[in-house]
């Protein structure tokens, strides 16, 4: 089997390594695709070297069947089409015992804490296993995982039909985010720079304003009669959209913080008394999350081939960290696990 490691000074490697069987509770899967996101970006860039073990195996967006199954797993068997939820709990700690197991406090996040999807062959606890439908191309499944944030981030806004919503960022979660706020029939304006994404989110058919171009808390404010928007969520994890977002909230609105901010933000709380804001986190996803993006994937509700730009095989999986890196004219890349030749297609 291959594996694309980090290991270390921006470098990714493909490496040989032996495939062992299942444990008894584990499945080991043949991965076909692996989605590169963020996080995967801010391990290479060396942001994460003090939590990642090297070489760390990458990847947690990804698609397979069942290759074999260990001892004591029931209701799976080989060639079943799946995606794995990356996030093993403990538990035990005070938020898995409240229900929070996406929040628990010694989380294994599965690409990150310990080996990830991007391998041929790849050995995970059972039941982080999600089935996918029937006739879900596994090229399309390697987007549910980012699916299911969009899933969570909209279901913890509160979002109702008909309910103004702006999304701040429009990378591959935000588009997410406001596909899945469209279908719920909330109306909704994205707000994204570059052009490259505002023209894909365009031919998805979703309202897009340029804030380096529009005011765009006085365009929100026209489009709600003064009132703004009644949920924001913020994507960006930047300055800039941090106040966009404030700004464009209407009374008692809700801030859905989805982008992560690595450093301290100045926010006008002042706004927040004036208004009565909401802040809310939103932290990954539960299973349901998971079962729902699957569900919209299959559907077409969500229309994978306009969101992946690029596949490339595991034994170029360089290049495909050097394409979503350089930020031209990418959505999301995929790394084919299914072939380490020049194989670049579902």
């Amino acid at each position: 089997m291959h594996q694309a490691t980090y290991t270390g000074d921006r470098t990714v490697r493909v490496r040989r390594r032996e495939s062992v069987p299942p444990d008894t509770g584990h499945v080991r899967i043949d991965v076909a695709f692996t989605g590169i996101c963020g996080t995967d970006l801010h391990i290479l860039h060396g942001a994460m070297d003090a939590r990642v073990r090297l070489p760390a195996v990458l990847g947690h967006e990804m698609s397979g069947r069942i290759a074999e199954v260990g001892a004591g797993v029931t209701g799976w068997q080989a060639g079943d089409p799946v995606t794995v939820m990356p996030t093993a709990s403990c538990g035990a700690c005070p938020a898995c015992e409240d229900g929070h197991t996406h929040l628990c406090h010694r989380l294994d996040f599965l690409g990150i804490d310990s080996a990830g999807a991007m391998q041929n062959s790849w050995t995970v606890p059972a039941d982080l296993l999600v089935r996918l439908p029937d006739g879900l191309r596994l090229a399309h499944a390697a987007l549910v995982e980012p699916t299911a944030v969009a899933v969570h981030d909209v279901r913890r806004s509160g979002l109702a039909p008909g309910e103004q919503a702006v999304v701040v960022g429009g990378g591959p979660v935000g588009v997410l985010i406001a596909l899945v706020a469209r279908r719920l029939g909330a109306d909704v304006l994205l707000v994204e720079p570059d052009p490259y994404r505002r023209s894909v989110a365009g031919t998805l058919g979703l309202a897009c304003l340029d804030p380096s171009s529009t005011d765009v808390v006085a365009e929100v404010e026209s489009r709600t009669g003064g009132a703004g928007a009644a949920v924001v969520f913020e994507v960006s994890g930047s300055a800039p959209g941090m106040a966009t977002a404030v700004g464009s909230l209407r009374v008692r609105g809700r801030l859905v913080l989805v982008g992560i901010h690595p450093v301290p933000r100045e926010v006008d709380l002042h706004r927040f008394f004036w208004r009565e804001l909401t802040l809310l986190g939103a932290r990954l996803y539960r299973r349901e999350d998971f079962e729902e993006a699957a569900r919209l994937l299959a559907a077409g509700d969500v229309p994978a081939d306009a969101l992946i730009s690029r596949i490339e095989p595991l034994a170029h999986a360089d290049a495909a960290f050097a394409a979503l890196d350089s930020g031209a004219g990418v959505m999301k890349v995929l790394v084919d696990c299914r072939h380490t030749d020049d194989a670049r297609t579902a």
